[in-house]
């Protein structure tokens, strides 16, 4: 099974094709650093243009340099969050669109579960049980991760990073920088980041 990733959670794009048998077969990254350093952090707006200019030639690049036709593909994955609702929509948007054009299934992986699991894509991947440190944008977390699936990782310790003026409720939700402000940090029971859902199911098709 060919599976074609999405990653627009922020400022950068990034695709890839994975092969279940063959593991990796290609990615192409872009970054937007040049484009935010003047204003001392990302600009939410700013990046889901760019995302929206980026994605469709960077799969393009990657089909071509890979030689896998698009009619190959198996699968599609986007990051469905945490993330700037933004850039996620570029990507789910573009993810769920070639879904049904090409008739295969579609799935939105959660960001963090996601760079939990990176490690399996070693040719030496850890076994299961492992404690992994997540430091991803405004996330800082150490989890112990159990399983593939629902509630893969239990989060041993929690930060995470948000502007003074947002409250405790939205700061489960990733935040975007704010241009030279003094943040505060934010200490929240681990219950308060778990989310019960299935993100490696590929045969299933979202509604």
């Amino acid at each position: 099974m060919k599976v074609l990733g999405i990653e627009t959670s922020c400022d950068e794009t990034g695709v890839a094709i994975y092969d279940s048998r063959e593991g990796l077969l290609g990615d192409k990254l872009y970054s937007q650093v040049k484009t935010h350093a003047a204003f001392g952090g990302v600009v939410p707006e700013l990046a889901s243009r760019d995302h929206i200019r980026k994605t469709l030639p960077l799969i393009m690049e990657l089909l071509s340099e890979t030689r896998i036709p698009l009619g190959e593909l198996d699968g599609i994955a986007f990051t469905a969050g945490p993330g700037l609702i933004g850039s996620l929509l570029v990507g789910a948007s573009l993810g769920r669109s070639l879904s049904m054009g090409l008739d295969v299934p579609a799935v939105g992986v959660h960001h963090m579960e996601g760079h939990l699991l990176a490690p399996m894509l070693e040719p030496e991947p850890p076994q299961f049980p492992f404690v992994a440190l997540l430091v991803s944008g405004g996330h800082t977390q150490l989890v112990k991760v159990t399983k593939i699936g629902d509630d893969a990782g239990v989060p041993l310790w929690c930060k995470w990073w948000a502007p003074p003026a947002l409250d405790r409720r939205r700061a489960g939700a990733a935040t975007p920088a704010v241009p030279r402000a003094r943040g505060v940090h934010l200490v929240l029971k681990p219950q308060f980041f778990r989310e019960r859902r299935a993100p490696h199911d590929f045969v299933r098709r979202l509604g």
